[in-house]
């Protein structure tokens, strides 16, 4: 449909290594000016008087364009390393990937540069023109376009996607530090679909190669983008190996009536193809319903709780795993510059024992541990200060 070309890409929320954390209110811009371009904010320390929503706003919009694509012009001046954060968000999720997902990242984040700033960009939906009907069409109107993030962000060395269903409960510049671990040939990184192959997905349904054991779920995805657009990937259609912009649509086009879960099916079937280029991440970093459902099996989160909780299926908005809607709505009743003990940790713990009667809420705890401990990492940060 094309109100669909209306949707909007939000990537690049840019945070920098620190040694200290800080703690101030999430601020809103009132207006996008026009719709797309950059932004520089400020956000300010918490006044106790001051009313949500006040900010300050520096720099200027800037607008690339590279045929079809349009690329992002960085205003950041800092010589530290940035971390690239990037989400794709299609009509109403893109207020709830700002108000929630935004949030919850916010909270947990290391001092955002020394004069507490960060930039973001809006891009518009963009899938190559000759095929971008067929793109938008698979699985989600716009979920197959992280698929295209190596080619519409072509400065960018790195960059941690995830879902716009996603709330942080651990600092992401954790996830991000396992750029450091890759080998000279791994180029991405996933949690597996699934730790249980006897209830999992695709070592019993799929109709087409997947990756390892039980597949990979792409809603959190550590990219080498750099390695990505210059390697050349095996597959089983050319007996040499493609560019990952020569890949992707002979690929669609071979396994399109035999895939059912649109583009991470199709990551399933370059990674079975190229098991080299893939670290696998445990699965506290993308703790989802499948991890609790039908008992804990996600030993990760076990031993030292969950860092990314990840609410598929729609489970922040019904009432099918209440654990999980629990958090998102904790989350959403938090307001920035109160006590997060008192304004969202007691009341959530409140909420979840009321959850007990599911085994996802018997396995509350592991969706608490993380947060205290993140708490008390801004406490003693606070304290330090």
């Amino acid at each position: 449909m094309r109100r669909y070309l209306r949707a909007l890409l939000l990537c690049m929320v840019f945070a920098v290594f620190s040694g200290f954390y800080f703690y101030s209110k999430l601020c809103y811009s009132d207006t996008l000016d026009g719709g797309v371009g950059t932004k520089r904010i400020f956000v300010p320390q918490r006044d106790p008087g001051a009313r949500r929503g006040t900010v300050d706003k520096t720099g200027a919009q800037t607008h690339w364009y590279n045929r079809y694509i349009m690329r992002q012009q960085s205003h950041t001046d800092s010589t530290e390393p940035a971390m690239h954060l990037a989400v794709v968000a299609c009509g109403s999720r893109l207020d709830e990937t700002i108000n929630y997902m935004l949030v919850s990242w916010r909270l947990w984040s290391p001092g955002l540069t020394r004069s507490n700033t960060f930039n973001y960009t809006l891009y518009s939906i963009s899938f190559p023109s000759e095929n971008a009907a067929e793109w938008k069409k698979l699985f989600k109107p716009c979920a197959s376009q992280r698929l295209f993030l190596p080619l519409i962000l072509k400065g960018v060395d790195s960059v941690v996607y995830v879902d716009s269903d996603i709330i942080f409960l651990q600092p992401v510049d954790k996830l991000w530090s396992f750029l450091s671990r890759f080998n000279s040939t791994q180029l991405a990184a996933m949690a597996p679909e699934h730790e249980e192959p006897r209830i999992a997905w695709y070592n019993r349904f799929a109709r087409h190669p997947y990756y390892g054991r039980t597949g990979i779920n792409s809603g959190v995805m550590l990219m080498n983008m750099t390695r990505m657009r210059n390697t050349f990937f095996k597959n089983d259609m050319t007996p040499v190996g493609l560019r990952w912009e020569e890949l992707l649509m002979p690929l669609l086009q071979k396994y399109k009536l035999n895939i059912t879960w649109g583009d991470q099916d199709l990551l399933n079937i370059i990674f079975h193809y190229n098991p080299e280029f893939m670290l696998e991440f445990p699965c506290q970093w993308n703790y989802r319903p499948d991890h609790c459902i039908y008992g804990s099996n996600c030993a990760s989160a076990e031993e030292e709780g969950v860092y990314i909780l990840h609410g598929n299926r729609g489970v922040f908005h019904d009432g099918k795993q209440p654990a999980f809607r629990a958090v998102y709505e904790a989350i959403q009743k938090y307001t920035f510059g109160t006590d997060p003990v008192s304004g969202l940790l007691d009341p959530l713990e409140e909420q979840l024992l009321k959850t007990t009667h599911t085994y996802c809420g018997k396995s509350h705890p592991l969706f608490t541990k993380r947060l205290v401990h993140s708490l008390a990492n801004i406490n003693n940060m606070a304290v330090e200060g």
